[in-house]
């Protein structure tokens, strides 16, 4: 993970990362860093998509897209 966030700095690309609480490695890296709470390692992923989710929700707000109705979103299921 490391060596794809030093290809991204290289290419000029901003950095967001998840990391857990405490993890001081992670911030030489990343501009911009969501601390997570630590838990155990299969329940990580429940506990950062909330913190993506978040972030989605607020990075749609602040560029003024309509956050329940988003643009391409294919239905699953047709109503006749």
């Amino acid at each position: 993970m490391i060596s794809n966030m030093k290809e991204v700095e290289a290419r000029h690309g901003r950095i967001i990362a998840v990391a857990t609480d405490g993890d001081q490695q992670v911030a030489s890296f990343a501009e911009d860093i969501i601390y997570v709470p630590e838990t155990r390692e299969e329940f990580s992923p429940l506990v950062n998509v909330v913190a993506l989710q978040l972030l989605a929700y607020y990075a749609a707000q602040a560029r003024g897209t309509d956050i329940d109705k988003p643009r391409n979103l294919a239905k699953s299921v047709t109503v006749e």
